[in-house]
This record gives C-alpha cells, sequence and structure tokens, in this order.
C-alpha cells in the first residue's frame, strides 16, 4: 500500500448500480436461436442396451433395522413376508441383494421409491 493513493469508498464501481432507461439489458428475453432444438451428435445408448434385463440391487447400510427393511420389500415389490425376509437376510448378510430384475424404466422407478424409504438401492445391467 506504500507509495499508492487509496481509493475512498465512492471511487470503487458498485456492482448493481442503477440503469438507465436508454441502457440495453442483456438477457432479458431469449433469442429464437437459443430455443432451437440441440443437435443430437452421438447417441449414448441404443435401444437395444435400454431393452437389456436391468436388475435392482439393494445394498447393506448400517442405518435402517431389518424389520423395516421387510417391511419396505413388502410395500414397495408386494413380496411375501417370507421372501421378504430371505431378501433382508441376503442384504443383511452378503452386502447386496437382488430383489428385481426386468426392463430399465421399471428398475428406475423401483429404485426411486426405495431411496424414498431411505434404503441405498442401485440398477445394474445385468451381463
Amino acid at each position: 500500500m506504500r507509495g499508492q493513493a487509496r481509493q475512498s469508498r465512492g471511487d470503487v464501481p458498485q456492482p448493481h448500480a442503477q440503469l438507465h432507461a436508454t441502457e440495453p439489458v442483456l438477457f432479458r428475453h431469449a433469442t429464437a436461436s437459443a430455443l432451437e432444438s440441440p443437435t443430437i451428435e452421438q447417441e449414448t445408448e441404443t435401444r437395444d442396451e435400454l431393452d437389456l434385463p436391468w436388475q435392482v440391487v439393494v445394498h447393506n447400510d448400517p442405518v435402517n433395522l431389518m424389520s423395516y427393511v421387510t417391511m419396505v420389500f413388502q410395500k414397495v415389490f408386494g413380496f411375501t413376508r417370507e421372501r421378504a425376509e430371505k431378501h433382508m437376510l441376503e442384504v443383511h448378510q452378503e452386502g447386496r441383494s437382488i430383489v428385481w430384475t426386468g426392463v430399465r424404466e421399471r428398475a428406475e422407478l423401483y429404485v426411486q421409491q426405495l431411496h424414498g424409504y431411505l434404503l441405498l438401492a442401485t440398477i445394474e445391467r445385468v451381463r
């Protein structure tokens, strides 16, 4: 700061200074070219990849009670108590269980529902 003159607060440009009515305002509305649909350069997933079987995998977590996980499986998948307990024990002992297999869109829906119950779930492509 030596040798330099200190600027007073009034000399610093204000970022929110008021605009005069004659000044143009940028980005007030979108132009027609900005509203055009984007060009897809490369399709990342083909229809065949989407149709491949996908599996819903529930992973173990240290938070949820086993009875709670059993109840969620019964509600989300309509499992009997025995089948829900089988998958719950598999999650508990093996760290994961494949609870459903089918098309990707339905698998994503199930994962979303399981997340709503705070269970850790993912989808994987069947190999």
